[in-house]
């Protein structure tokens, strides 16, 4: 198992530094998120500050983008990194999609998997010379001229992850994925019983196995040297452990443990805005499930128990930041490569 972090800067300014520091510090991985900020452009300046670390997107959104923009993305950076770029995709929700980027919804499982055969396709042509000639429902490319082909790299073979949290998801990263974003919101019983089953049937389909996925997902860890930052560690956990649970997309999560009703509860209390109120209905019971609790001397040896067989590459929740105590991080990260 891997350990990997996020990346937690703010500026495109501070992303050389602090891209050096997670590198000597032995992360093998770097993730970028798509939240505050464009996923790709700190990804294009820690390429060039760093020599070892592999480089992510923890996603990039897929259908607010062509995936010819994302081709293009995708190859440079790759080109840029020596072959350690990761191109990781998520469909987001219905109302992001709609309501934020002002994009058509549509079958978004069909039309992921059309955008992942239409992006091979594509580099495909860039690097072998084969004729640009894709069709399909949602997308159509037929058109490359020489002038506008990047033409052959390095390391032409983009690794593609998924992120998904229902049965189809988990299929189709098994059957044309190179990896698959497990979502945060997740327990130890819903990759074994829900996630894996899934994926290992996909890859089943493409005459493949488990180990051709490389899932990964972020670990809530409840961690602190004193009772304090414990007390802290715990209901900032809860309160976002709250924020995910009360999206109904995610109801699933809840339903393996018998807990789908709290879901519906916390969509209520969104609805009314109530949000000083959603924590309270995260139990500690349901908090022991999607979380784990330690110091951080404990902690690398709890997440390899928790994740052991279930995961390939996990990372922090709540990650290093610039300014945290950078030693006590060297100290987990050392100790988790033991």
């Amino acid at each position: 198992m891997k350990l990997d972090t996020i990346l937690t800067v703010n500026s495109l300014n501070e992303v050389t530094s602090w891209a050096r520091t997670v590198e000597d510090m032995g992360f093998d991985a770097l993730w970028s998120l798509e939240n505050q900020h464009e996923p790709f452009m700190p990804l294009a300046v820690a390429a060039t500050a760093t020599r070892k670390i592999k480089l992510g997107t923890s996603i990039a959104l897929a259908f607010t983008r062509s995936p010819m923009t994302l081709a293009y993305t995708a190859w440079d950076l790759q080109a840029g990194s020596n072959g350690r770029f990761i191109l990781g995709l998520g469909t987001q929700v219905k109302g992001h999609n709609e309501r934020r980027f002002s994009v058509k919804w549509e079958s978004p499982g069909p039309k992921l998997r059309e955008l992942i055969q239409a992006l091979r396709a594509i580099w495909d042509c860039w690097q072998n010379g084969s004729k640009l000639n894709f069709a399909g429902q949602f997308y159509s490319f037929t058109l490359m001229p020489p002038a506008f082909s990047p033409g052959k790299i390095a390391h032409p073979h983009v690794p593609i992850y998924i992120a998904g949290v229902n049965p189809y998801m988990c299929r189709l990263a098994g059957e044309l994925c190179d990896g698959f974003h497990a979502h945060p919101f997740h327990s130890a019983k819903y990759l074994r019983e829900v996630v894996l089953p899934h994926l290992e049937e996909g890859a089943r389909r493409a005459g493949r196995t488990r180990k051709d996925v490389v899932v990964s997902t972020s670990a809530f860890a409840i961690m602190g040297d004193n009772q304090k930052e414990m007390d802290e560690a715990r209901e900032r956990a809860r309160m976002q452990i709250a924020f995910y649970a009360s999206t109904r997309t995610y109801k699933p999560v809840l339903d393996v443990h018998g807990w789908g009703d709290v879901c519906l509860r916390l969509h209520e209390k969104t609805v009314k805005g109530d949000w000083s109120g959603m924590a309270k209905e995260i139990s500690d019971e349901m908090l022991a499930e999607f979380t784990i609790t330690g110091s951080p001397q404990e902690m690398p040896g709890l997440l390899k128990a928790k994740y052991n067989g279930l995961l390939d590459r996990v990372a922090f929740y709540y990650p290093y930041r610039p300014g945290q105590d950078e030693a006590r991080w060297r100290q987990i990260v050392s100790a988790f490569q033991i």
